[in-house]
């Protein structure tokens, strides 16, 4: 098949989801693919005559090419130039299908997946809607609570319309700050007093103008991908220092990760199933990873949804695929498939 793997982009997640991409495209020729990687921002301008989607292919030189872009990316928005770099479109569309390596705004918000649906470009993973809900994480927790998948308590501030006291909403410190729609923990707070509060919750506001506050859960931190609805082995992250921020996701060594985790057969089953069933609330379509937490008691509850998982060396879904049997090559192969599905349901 013709394959772009789409990557790079504007978010603050941009430089994780070009290691994605690398991994993806590398999988993919190694499966038979004619795979490209493309910056979705970036773009590319062909040669006369070239084969878009080459036997030969210089993944190298496009990596070096995308991130020779990467101090440049605030001058570029400033232009105000067109999200889909120049040609994004044209090779999207000559694709057999698009998988979406992109993290972050504009990656998982539902809006490039909205734009290809118009297009009729068939993509990876969840569609516009489903990405809108688990990207909203204030729209996500009533969601998933409403169903029956317990959340930590906690509310959505938006911004000028908020009291700077904690106590004002019956809440109680330690409490955990974030931007509603934000990933990969960037913009995230863990606060024990007013004066570190009001701080975290000023600058979660720089990065959005709605915030969700929410109960600090102590506890062990897990993961479990869902693909075509079915829970895979569950993984625990243990940070060597801190939370699970950013840092301690893309360092190697940075975190222990066990998997299978190490739970009771209950637990492993409850677990699992509040992750299929969070991915059937939130419209989750061929492939996704909630993330959750497990308090001293044994409670569990689920933080959030991610429609387009990591997929770098240390990325969790690769992780509990490998302890299913999937090798990293079978799992991006097994994720194409299961997104290829939707589309020939459409034609019956």
């Amino acid at each position: 098949m013709k394959v772009v793997v789409l990557a790079g982009g504007i978010s603050t997640e941009r430089d994780v989801s070009i290691v994605s991409g690398t991994m993806v495209c590398k999988a993919l020729r190694e499966r038979g693919h004619r795979a490209v990687l493309l910056d979705v921002f970036i773009g590319r301008e062909p040669e006369e005559s070239e084969d878009a989607f080459p036997a030969d292919y210089d993944l190298e030189a496009d990596i070096a090419y995308i991130k020779s872009y990467n101090g440049r990316i605030e001058d570029l928005k400033k232009e105000k130039r067109d999200f889909f770099g120049p040609n994004v479109l044209k090779l999207c569309r000559e694709a057999d299908i698009v998988f979406l390596a992109l993290h972050g705004e504009n990656g998982e918000n539902g809006k490039v997946q909205g734009a290809f649906d118009l297009f009729n470009i068939r993509y990876t993973g969840t569609g516009c809607l489903g990405s809108a809900l688990s990207m909203d994480k204030g729209l996500s927790k009533t969601i998933l609570q409403d169903g029956g998948v317990p959340v930590p308590g906690g509310i959505v501030l938006k911004k000028g319309e908020c009291s700077t006291l904690l106590a004002d909403y019956d809440m109680e410190f330690p409490v955990v700050v974030k931007p509603c729609c934000g990933g990969s923990s960037v913009g995230v707070f863990i606060v024990h007093d007013q004066t570190a509060y009001e701080d975290a919750v000023a600058s979660a506001f720089a990065y959005e103008d709605e915030i969700v506050v929410e109960d600090y859960i102590c506890g062990r931190e897990f993961s479990v991908g869902v693909v075509e609805g079915k829970a895979y082995p569950v993984i625990e992250i243990a940070p060597v220092e801190g939370f699970y921020d950013y840092k301690n996701k893309y360092s190697a060594g940075a975190a222990v990760e066990t998997c299978p985790a190490q739970l009771t057969e209950e637990q492993t089953r409850r677990m699992q199933a509040y992750a299929e069933e969070g991915s059937r609330l939130l419209m989750n379509e061929g492939y996704s990873r909630l993330d959750f937490l497990m308090d001293g008691e044994g409670n569990i509850f689920c933080l959030e949804a991610n429609t387009l998982p990591g997929m770098t060396p240390t990325s969790l879904l690769p992780q509990e695929a490998k302890a299913a049997g999937i090798g990293f090559p079978e799992l991006c192969e097994l994720l194409i498939q299961c997104s290829l599905k939707k589309y020939e349901k459409s034609v019956e």
